[in-house]
């Protein structure tokens, strides 16, 4: 089995066990208006946690990824659910940087958002990856009170004008 299929069944299986711990984004409906359509967040989920999941293969570490998996996290972003530590329920700006994830999951796919994802972390380190570069760049607007923006047309804007990893096409 190849890792990318190792770190998806494991994200599946870690997506069912949380399954009856998991809420809809949709209470955020009022609080992301214009940011997110109503449908996006009925379809994302977040599960409140004391440690967040992380795969931990062996073939992971000799990618040389190890900052992402000893990375102090307060969210992870897993397709359409992502998890917070616990004390960070009423941190919407977390909340929306793990939406603009699963855009990104959802635009990439599951094997897509993986590979890219882990070769950004491998080539940029976890700050400079790109993904989490657009991440924070969209949490920023959010939390500067810019206008109201849709990020899934956002994220497939950038995405579509940035290259595997990172560079302009």
């Amino acid at each position: 089995m190849m890792m990318i299929d190792q770190i998806e069944d494991w994200i599946d299986a870690t997506n069912r066990a949380f399954l009856p711990k998991r809420q809809s984004c949709v209470r955020f409906a009022q609080a992301f208006s214009g940011y997110f359509p109503q449908a996006f967040l009925e379809e994302a989920g977040f599960v409140m946690v004391d440690r967040i999941p992380k795969p931990d293969f062996p073939q992971l570490r000799q990618l040389g990824i190890d900052d992402l998996l000893e990375l102090a996290a307060a969210g992870m972003t897993y397709k359409t659910t992502y998890y917070l530590l616990s004390a960070q329920s009423r941190n919407l700006r977390l909340h929306f940087h793990e939406l603009v994830h699963v855009a990104q999951w959802r635009l990439l796919g599951g094997p897509g958002f993986i590979a890219r994802y882990l070769a950004e972390i491998r080539c940029n380190g976890y700050a400079d990856a790109p993904l989490e570069r657009m991440a924070y760049a969209l949490e920023t607007r959010y939390a500067d009170n810019a206008p109201a923006f849709d990020v899934p047309t956002e994220v497939r804007r950038q995405l579509s004008s940035v290259g595997h990893r990172g560079r302009p096409r």
